[in-house]
């Protein structure tokens, strides 16, 4: 049983003194019993909860000794009924339901394990425990028998003596998991959060890992809606099903409007009132018994609120759908968009896409191994953990971002909103206590991940209706004097494909004229700036024909600096220039417009505008060569899917070559001399 504890364990061993759980253990009695990870872990916690071996020992004896006495397995319900009725009392751990019995006037419990459905209850129980009169929830029950009552006519012998939720009530927990986290480095606490849910992190890309990260914001951030679809058998249902008493799982997406919202015949609030999470698992079966249905669910998801009858209420569960994608994502998206599993009513609603907060790509997600992906070691309590999660939901963070993050001017309302709601989500995880400094480079990759998250459900917004979702270019700019950055869906992302997105300051699409019997060829120029002089090519050995299209870049730089950079001196700076050709040809000739556009924009800091190629030569004097091959460039522009050709005006002529279908595939613009075409090229 023993295990060789690791620099990790020990520190969350010296921290978190009695809420650690071996998760291998958690594993191995999960499997046996029929009852959830966090019921097992309930007990670990309370007699395993340390890193002596021998304490443990103990404490699993203990452990086994009650799931074997306490839980029913299927035949044997009447043993246990019989134990009661001999022994006047019997303990188990089963979900515990309760219902109200209009004749009778009386609330009756049902403990399914036993198949009892008529169980008396006191009516202070219900009060205190409400959420067993929806879906119920694990407790360790006290059921007596009373022999007398079962003689009588309709009697009802068995009752609920007491009972014990199976979930952390403390009111510290959270001060003390804000009192810890500073220990750990941001790294370490992550990899910490995923080994408390059973994950071994160091399994996991850091593409895997955040989509953990997305998985948890809803138990911490209220009224969140989460989508995640992926590959078979990548435990997408897992976290909401196992984990946490807060979380609810719809299994095969079936759900009533009065379970889920409200019952109008009796008044009792539905799922989101009750739990903290709903995750609808299998989300193309998602169906409700009345066909309002899916528009009262989309109204909650926008609002937080829904109207039944004359009342308007209020509740804070988050809504999360799951589900698989049959087909790999590039094929997905050349057939449809990426939302096509959901059902037909929500499949092309722009308007109910609108209100999912954040897309989390499964597909980045690893089929799961058992060997290889769950952990062995030490991580939290999930009642421990879960509790602290659900205190963490009444705050707000998106104070974070204040005067340190501007979003770009691309985002609609709801798209901020959801940014914000994603940022603060992920600040609350891995940072619990509100006056934790983020660094910035912490932030950074937060916001890019709120961003790239919600940018992928405006791009299947796009896909359904182009016109109203054209602008996608989610950006922000760190500082009031930072750059501003632009964020794609790595799924729609290629080296070698001409995006729309703006490129950094620096970088510029270019396409060689081609020597000799070589054909033109696209490269993708990269420019840094920083204190010196000069300019240092890191391609080596430097193709010759591209040092000489660097060094009459460099020179139209230096002598039109004025019109080019206004007070800027180029003469002040170093620039690092590297090119990475896309095709056969490696010469770099004839690309010293290109590499001029390059050099103003690292300098100025200015954006390229996104999927733009820039085409021309450049002699010392400043003017620009002839293009012998324009109608054969525009042609290659097009099958790199660019948007816009930038051409010198002499190269006008001969596209009237240019077959009229291709003139419909592409915007050429069209340039005077080298300051106009770097106007021209790089954004406001």
């Amino acid at each position: 049983m023993s295990m060789e504890l690791d620099q990790l364990d020990n520190l969350a061993a010296s921290v978190f003194d009695g809420y650690l759980v071996r998760k291998d253990l958690v594993r191995k009695y999960s499997r046996q019993y029929p009852v959830p990870t966090y019921v097992v872990e309930f007990l670990l916690g309370r007699y395993c909860a340390s890193v002596d071996e021998s304490e443990i020992a103990e404490g699993l004896e203990i452990v086994e000794k009650q799931l074997k006495d306490r839980t029913v397995r299927t035949g044997e319900e009447e043993l246990f009924k019989a134990r009661a009725r001999e022994t006047g009392s019997v303990k188990i751990i089963d979900i515990l339901r309760a219902r109200l019995d209009a004749k009778n006037d009386c609330y009756v419990a049902e403990l399914p394990s036993l198949n009892l459905r008529d169980v008396r209850i006191d009516d202070q129980h219900v009060r205190e425990n409400e959420r067993m009169l929806t879906d119920g929830f694990y407790a360790e029950v006290t059921l007596s028998y009373d022999g007398i009552i079962a003689q009588q006519n309709g009697g009802r012998p068995f009752k609920v003596d007491g009972l014990r939720p199976i979930q952390m009530s403390k009111s510290d927990v959270l001060d003390i998991l804000a009192k810890v986290r500073p220990k750990f480095s941001t790294t370490e606490w992550i990899d910490f959060l995923m080994r408390s849910i059973g994950l071994e992190a160091s399994a996991f890309t850091e593409r895997a890992k955040r989509v953990v990260l997305l998985r948890m914001i809803p138990f911490v951030e209220r009224n969140y809606n989460l989508i995640e679809l992926g590959p078979r058998g990548t435990g997408k249902s897992h976290l909401f099903q196992q984990i946490s008493p807060y979380a609810h799982l719809i299994s095969g997406g079936k759900a009533t409007v009065a379970k889920m919202f409200v019952n109008n015949a009796s008044g009792q609030r539905g799922l989101v009132c009750q739990y903290d999470v709903v995750c609808f698992d299998e989300v193309a079966g998602i169906s409700f018994d009345q066909k309002d249905g899916v528009n009262i669910m989309k109204g909650y998801m926008a609002s937080g609120q829904f109207s039944r009858g004359k009342e308007n209420i209020r509740a804070e569960g988050c809504i999360v759908m799951v589900g698989n994608l049959d087909v790999d994502v590039e094929q997905q998206q050349k057939i449809g968009h990426l939302l096509s599993p959901l059902p037909p009513e929500m499949r092309d609603d722009t308007a109910f896409m609108d209100r999912i907060h954040a897309y989390a790509p499964g597909w980045d997600y690893p089929k799961l191994k058992p060997g290889e992906h769950l952990t062995d070691h030490f991580g939290l309590v999930s009642d421990f953990l879960s509790e602290c999660w659900s205190r963490l939901r009444s705050g707000n963070r998106v104070s974070v971002m204040q005067g340190r993050v501007h979003l770009g001017g691309a985002l609609s309302g709801r798209d901020i909103e959801a940014v914000n709601k994603t940022v603060s989500g992920l600040t609350k995880l891995l940072f619990p206590h509100p006056e934790t400094p983020v660094t910035d480079e912490d932030l950074e990759w937060i916001v890019r991940l709120a961003l790239e998250s919600r940018r992928r459900v405006k791009e299947q917004q796009r896909r359904v209706f182009k016109s109203e979702f054209r602008n996608t270019h989610f950006s922000y700019i760190m500082g009031s004097d930072g750059a501003e950055q632009f964020v794609s869906t790595p799924e729609l992302h290629s080296d070698e494909a001409i995006e729309s997105d703006p490129l950094p300051p620096g970088q510029v699409w270019g396409v060689s004229l081609g020597a000799g019997e070589t054909e033109s060829g696209l490269y993708r120029i990269e420019v840094t700036c920083g204190p010196g002089s000069g300019i240092k090519i890191l391609n080596q050995p430097t193709p010759p024909a591209f040092r000489e299209s660097v060094r009459v870049g460099e020179q139209n730089l230096y002598s039109r600096a004025r019109e080019l950079v206004g007070d800027r001196n180029p003469r002040e700076e170093e620039f690092s220039l590297q090119m990475r050709p896309m095709d056969a040809d490696k010469t770099g000739a004839g690309l010293g417009v290109p590499v001029l556009v390059a050099l103003c924009g690292g300098l100025l800091g200015r954006n390229t505008r996104g999927g733009t190629i820039v085409v021309g030569a450049l002699n010392l004097g400043g003017s620009i060569e002839m293009i012998p091959n324009a109608t054969r460039i525009a042609e290659l522009a097009i099958d790199k899917q660019a948007q816009t050709l930038l051409m010198p005006v002499s190269a006008r002529r001969q596209l009237n070559d240019l077959p009229d279908d291709l003139w419909t595939k592409i915007s050429i613009e069209f340039y005077k001399d080298g300051a106009d075409a770097v106007f021209k090229a790089l954004t406001e």
